[in-house]
Parts: C-alpha cells; structure tokens; sequence
C-alpha cells in the first residue's frame, strides 16, 4: 500500500505581509513563519448546502491527527495557505486536493477577510489573514473524497440544531461524518470542545452567513 504524504511541508515557502495585508518582498518557510509569528495569507472555503431530505447543512472538517495546528479539531471545510507568489485562483487547489471537488473563483460567494491570530499552542505563533469564502453544494457526503494526508474526516451538521449549539443553547448535535478512504456515513456527537477555539465566534458567524445565503438572502458577511 502506498504511503499517503505528510499533512503539511515545514519548508513550503509563504510569502509575509504586513498586518494589512501589504506585502513585504520576503518569503519563509512555513515551520519559520508559525514559530515567529510572521502575517501570511491563506484561504478558507465553507461548504453548505441543501440535502435531500430539504435540511440545510453546512460541512466541517476534522483535521488530521498529524496537522501543525490544531490536529483532530473541526475547522472550515477546506484551509490552505497561498503559497510564495501564488494568487487566489492557484490556491484554490486546496479545495480539490482536500474533498474532490474542482471549483474556480466564479463558483465562490466571498465572505470576507478574517484575521486570526493563535498562539495558544506550545511553540507556534499563527497570524494568519484569512480570506473567506462560501460554496453551494448539495451533493450527498458520500461524494466527497476527503484526503487522508488532511483530514481525519469531513463532518455534515445540519444547520438549524448547529446554530443553537456555537450559540451556546444546547450541549451537542448529531453530525454524519465520512472518513477518508471509506464510503460508510457514520454518526458522531459533537459538543463545543471539538471545534477550534476561537474569541470571535467565527464558525457561528459562518453558520449564520450560510444559513442566510441558502435562504437567498443578498447581503452576507462574516
């Protein structure tokens, strides 16, 4: 059996902006960038959409055990950072490489730009600019193929009981889940410890965004 590749490559190079985005001209290596807290650029992309059965979802995944953040903790659908030079179309990459979905840029509703910063890890100094994005996509969770190498599994919520949940009404929710290599749904009770900790309530303010824009509301934003 071949060997899946590693999560991530500590050399991969990022360029470093300043905290607005403004790029400086250097470029590190990512071990380097999250030990010295350096401001880099990387793109998430939120899928949501309608089942079958007419509930709206929205898709976490788990990351994978051996990520250098953050291992086995729900976060959005698809994260990666923009490589040295690249753009936004390029980095969309992750999308495929992650879940096996292709998308371009006209496919995407924008969110916004998030700024995180975490530095609750022992050794790593995260300052991340994130651009945030929405996909629609109401295809069943068996037609994903989460990547190993990423992810531990892709996490389904449907969306009115997980917005109770991130907003602090109920203790847990029932999610379908999907590993890799596997086309077995499986159940999972998730609770408010399995997701990132965040200080801005971002999943809630996503779930809130994407609640909205299956309703086809106009104006969205994280």
């Amino acid at each position: 059996m071949a060997a899946h590749p590693l999560p991530q490559d500590p050399h991969e190079r990022f360029d470093v902006v300043l905290p607005d985005g403004t790029a400086t001209g250097r470029t590190k290596a990512r071990a380097d960038v999250h030990r010295d807290g350096d401001w880099h650029r990387s793109v998430h992309v939120w899928v949501a959409g309608v089942g079958q059965d007419g509930v709206p979802f929205l898709l976490f995944q788990r990351r994978g055990l051996g990520k250098d953040t953050w291992p086995g903790r729900l976060d959005a659908t698809v994260g990666g950072h923009y490589r040295s030079g690249e753009g936004l179309a390029q980095a969309l990459r992750e999308v495929e490489e992650e879940i096996g979905v292709a998308v371009a840029e006209e496919g995407l509703r924008r969110l916004g730009l998030r700024v995180c910063v975490n530095e609750t890890e022992p050794g790593v100094r995260d300052h991340e600019l994130q651009d945030v994005f929405l996909l629609r996509d109401d295809r069943p969770l068996t037609a994903y193929r989460p990547e190993p190498a990423e992810l531990a599994a892709l996490v389904r919520f449907p969306l009115p009981p997980l917005l109770d949940l991130l907003a602090g009404t109920r203790k847990t929710v029932t999610a379908e889940t999907i590993a890799p290599d596997t086309d077995a749904i499986a159940p999972a009770e998730i609770g408010p410890g399995d997701f990132i900790p965040t200080v801005d309530r971002y999943f809630y303010r996503v779930a809130v965004a994407a609640s909205l824009a299956l309703r086809g509301e106009p104006h969205i934003a994280v």
